[in-house]
């Protein structure tokens, strides 16, 4: 088959989840041995050899441009990227059998649509995140946020096979008038998928993740303060980096844990894997979460995860309660440090109900179960069908 896989990111130039998964998605696809472009913003230097396998080639939408400001993404960049996108697909319009893009920048949906408009080409959208109302004025405040919507509503309503990574926000997406149906795909895990061996753990908390606001990096720490005042030797690493890594050097202080935490920044994927490895617990606190990729990370290793429940939180779906970690209700810092020394007594026996987790899901949450769940999507595409429009369908 023909495909373009369209972001305007590119793993490794900017780091994410959905970057990761957009640069898997297309080299798996050059694997199978189908005709695969990757549709981007350029991102490196003029002559720079592109890190991406030489199979699939790499078209340009518009230069390289700064994405965000601050905490949030630019709006140029956005527009630029959805009018190179419909000048590239409707310079090749017949050219693809499957055009497969992120529903985030929006305009890029609605450009390919446009642009696509009286071909059998299948339109897939990936919905790593559905945003609610309020969430969108808090992010763009009232009047940017009445626009987001709006076009977050205009872009379900393109006849697509739309591909959410959680149920949370398969049934947001279906709440929004999907035109089309929804697959939820659950595996986004590249790793080995052994069973871990469960092992004895430090006397050690960490957090891992971008420092952003939603990420609570500060709440974190307050509740590792609470629970070092009542666990001798307790200790916490607090891995990232970010805008808000101020605030977390801040709250270290703040709460007069610097002798025994640290927050060392970005380090190498390693030094990460042996922390998990040697954990208590990976504690998340973050308050959106598209799918908690950390969760399934720390099960790989045998170690136990506490997130906090949220309406914008899907890893909450990833944890079975007091077999794999816990899910604490309330922001509270007590609450969770309450969940830290609950699974400190806990002891061996959820690290070994953690990696029997694990070895019985591990299949189910592999990128090889959801590429070959894309895979088999395309295979069933009816090009006369798209001709016609889809109905609503979930």
């Amino acid at each position: 088959m023909r495909i373009c896989v369209v972001y305007d990111c590119l793993y490794p130039y900017t780091v994410g989840g959905a970057e990761r998964w957009a640069r898997n998605l297309a080299e798996r696809l050059a694997q199978e041995g189908h005709q695969v472009s990757y549709l981007t913003l350029r991102q490196w230097d003029r002559g720079e050899r592109v890190e991406l396998d030489r199979r699939v080639r790499v078209l340009i939408a518009g230069p390289r441009m700064a994405l965000y400001t601050g905490q949030r993404r630019r709006i140029a960049p956005t527009l630029r990227f959805g009018l190179g996108v419909f000048w590239q697909l409707l310079r090749r319009r017949r050219s693809y059998d499957v055009v497969h893009l992120s529903a985030w920048p929006f305009f890029a949906a609605l450009a390919a649509k446009a642009a696509l408009l009286g071909t059998p080409t299948l339109i897939a959208v990936d919905w790593h995140e559905v945003w609610s109302r309020r969430y969108w004025q808090e992010y763009l405040g009232r009047p940017g946020g009445a626009v987001g919507y709006a076009l977050q509503r205009l872009c379900a309503r393109v006849p697509q096979s739309a591909f959410c990574f959680s149920r949370l926000h398969a049934a947001r997406l279906r709440r929004e008038g999907l035109c089309g149906p929804v697959t939820v795909l659950e595996g986004e895990y590249a790793g080995s998928l052994q069973a871990p061996t469960a092992r004895p753990a430090e006397p050690l908390v960490v957090f891992a993740g971008r420092l952003i606001p939603e990420k609570r990096a500060p709440l974190a720490v307050a509740a590792f303060a609470q629970a070092a005042a009542r666990l001798e030797s307790l200790r916490g690493e607090f891995y990232g980096d970010g805008p808000e890594r101020e605030a977390l050097l801040r709250a270290i202080e703040e709460h007069d844990v610097a002798e025994i935490a640290t927050a060392p920044g970005f380090v190498p994927a390693a030094r990460i894997d042996a922390a998990l490895r040697r954990a208590l617990c990976m504690l998340s606190t973050s308050r959106r979460e598209g799918y908690g990729m950390v969760v399934v990370e720390a099960a790989a290793r045998g170690t136990p995860s506490i997130v906090v429940a949220g309406e914008d939180n899907a890893a909450t779906e990833l944890i079975e309660q007091g077999v794999n970690g816990l899910v604490v209700q309330s922001a509270d810092p007590a609450e969770i440090a309450d969940a830290i020394l609950a699974v400190h007594r806990a002891g061996m026996d959820m690290r070994q109900s953690t990696a029997y987790w694990f070895a019985e899901n591990a299949r189910r949450l592999s990128l090889e179960s959801s590429l070959r769940t894309v895979l088999e999507s395309y295979g069933s595409h009816d090009p006369a069908a798209s001709l016609g429009g889809a109905g609503a369908r979930g």
